[in-house]
């Protein structure tokens, strides 16, 4: 069966905004199978921000880094005969070989469930949105919880969360569309952080008595500000930091460790890897959660492996509204 399959290469470090010359579209030739390999073929690929910071570590000329859902499509291993579907952490490439060592396979879904939400609500996106609010955060029923880039891929997640667990959820978003489907998903409060001239009035505003749980998706001066606001004993969540990932210049924040003191907050960066051992736990009540319609699902769908890229910088300019995904 070995033919020829097309990958994107890192051929630069992201020097600021990331350009296409940094990158590298190419042919490869698929090997031959050894005993105990597989063969698969992507059929969605994930794109998410955190490739972005993450890239910065990865020797140049190698595979941009991602997650896809790929399917069997030749098989010298028994455990993975042809047809089976797989979550493998191969990155931008149509094709790729394993030895089926710590690969995962797709959970088996009701046929109304697409299976790209393997690689979105009910996969990385999804366990980081339900362990890095739950777990890191524990929150409360009537506690308030701000989420910022809320209409993201795991923002969109994490709101829902916290009002099935009886919050008073405010989000934050980039455009008005953005904010309208927010409260489509029945955020109490949401703002368009581009046009509000004050984000400490308005946080005010929106939350008097203070925020009892950040879950933080931007970093910068909008994460700062949120702290300042928050109430004793408030917890914060720190997920990813988009603002600052394409910054050439370091950001110039105020000093937050007095208020850190003073209110006994307790703040946490997670990654969701360090819960590979109870992934389950969180598929089975996020697809409990779909079923019963408590957990909206929406995705942005771009078409063409050739337009991997471009997917990959519409996450920075705020095109995507809920989880980002190619179909190859």
């Amino acid at each position: 069966m070995p033919g020829k399959g097309k990958r994107w290469m890192l051929a630069k470090h992201f020097d600021g905004f990331p350009k296409e010359s940094d990158m590298r579209l190419e042919e490869f030739d698929i090997p031959e199978l050894k005993e105990g390999e597989i063969l698969m073929e992507a059929e969605y690929i994930s794109v998410d921000p955190y490739m972005r910071p993450y890239s910065a570590k990865a020797p140049l000329n190698t595979l941009m880094i991602g997650q896809q859902v790929a399917k069997v499509i030749e098989s010298r291993n028994a455990d993975f005969p042809v047809g089976t579907w797989a979550l493998p952490l191969t990155g931008w490439t149509t094709h790729s070989v394993s030895d089926g060592k710590n690969l995962m396979k797709a959970p088996p879904l009701p046929e109304e469930i697409p299976r790209s939400y393997t690689i979105g609500s009910l996969g990385m996106t999804g366990v980081t949105a339900y362990f890095g609010l739950l777990d890191v955060s524990d929150p409360k029923p009537g506690e308030t919880v701000l989420v910022s880039g809320a209409a993201g891929a795991v923002g969109n997640v994490v709101g829902q969360i916290a009002k099935i667990k009886g919050c008073r959820v405010i989000g934050s978003a980039g455009s008005e569309e953005k904010c309208e489907y927010l409260k489509e998903l029945g955020f109490d409060e949401v703002f368009n952080y581009k046009t509000t001239p004050n984000l400490d009035a308005k946080l005010k505003e929106l939350a008097p008595d203070g925020i009892d749980v950040y879950f933080d998706n931007v970093g910068g001066e909008f994460a700062a500000t949120a702290i300042l606001n928050m109430k004793i004993g408030g917890r914060i969540s720190c997920c990813g930091s988009i603002s600052g990932y394409n910054l050439k210049e370091k950001q110039l924040l105020p000093s937050l460790f007095g208020v850190m003191v003073t209110n006994h907050l307790k703040m946490q960066g997670f990654n969701v890897m360090q819960y590979m051992t109870r992934w389950a736990e969180a598929v089975t009540q996020l697809s409990k959660w779909i079923n019963e319609g408590k957990l909206k699902v929406r995705e942005h769908r771009t078409d063409g492996f050739e337009n991997m890229f471009k997917a990959f910088t519409d996450l920075f300019t705020g095109a995507n509204t809920g989880k980002a995904i190619v179909k190859v």
